[in-house]
């Protein structure tokens, strides 16, 4: 008994070492552009920029098949840092995306049939709600990314807009280009 546990010791110890060894072996790496565009992203997965998800428009950026104009959410101050990142001119919005106010859902609750549609849409679960009863959205947490819109059947979310207020307000990118002074400095 005691040879036995000896044994499957020892094997487990060399599986063990031999798995650790190939997984620092075979590491695959990742483009780290990819990482840094992925972290400048909102991260709401929408899909209004024409990709399932923010990572996969992130790779289409590094690999040079996607503009950095595409992305509603992140808004001019997600084109402004892509553009910085990237050491590219900022373009304005693209074709079939423009910027939008942030918003936020909300649930016409009188209206609301508790179908869990909306539930199952929201890609970062800011629903809260269960079957056959109301739903409600947990503002701090929605991204407004408009998914739960499209499969509601009574249409009893709309999207509001979020007011400006001192915790809600960001300085806003000059609308003017900036140009380098062209005069020398003095020694």
């Amino acid at each position: 008994m005691l040879t036995a546990l000896l044994v499957m010791s020892i094997l487990a110890l060399v599986l063990g070492a031999g798995l650790g060894f190939s997984a620092l072996k075979f590491k695959v790496e990742g483009n780290p552009l990819v990482d840094k565009i992925d972290a400048i992203l909102p991260q709401t997965q929408c899909g209004q920029c024409g990709f399932p998800g923010c990572r996969p428009y992130a790779t289409a950026i590094a690999e040079g098949g996607a503009d950095i104009n595409m992305c509603p959410p992140g808004g001019e101050e997600g084109i402004q840092k892509l553009a910085e990142l990237l050491g590219v001119e900022a373009k304005p919005f693209g074709e079939g995306a423009a910027p939008k106010p942030k918003a936020v859902a909300f649930v016409d609750e009188n209206n609301c049939i508790g179908c869990t549609l909306c539930l199952q849409a929201c890609p970062v679960d800011a629903i809260l709600g269960a079957a056959k009863q109301m739903h409600t959205i947990i503002a701090s947490e929605c991204t407004g990314c408009e998914l739960c819109i499209a499969p509601c059947p009574v249409d009893c979310i709309s999207m509001e807009p979020i007011a400006e207020s001192v915790t809600t307000w960001k300085w806003k990118y000059p609308v003017y280009a900036l140009i380098p002074s062209t005069k020398a400095a003095k020694p």
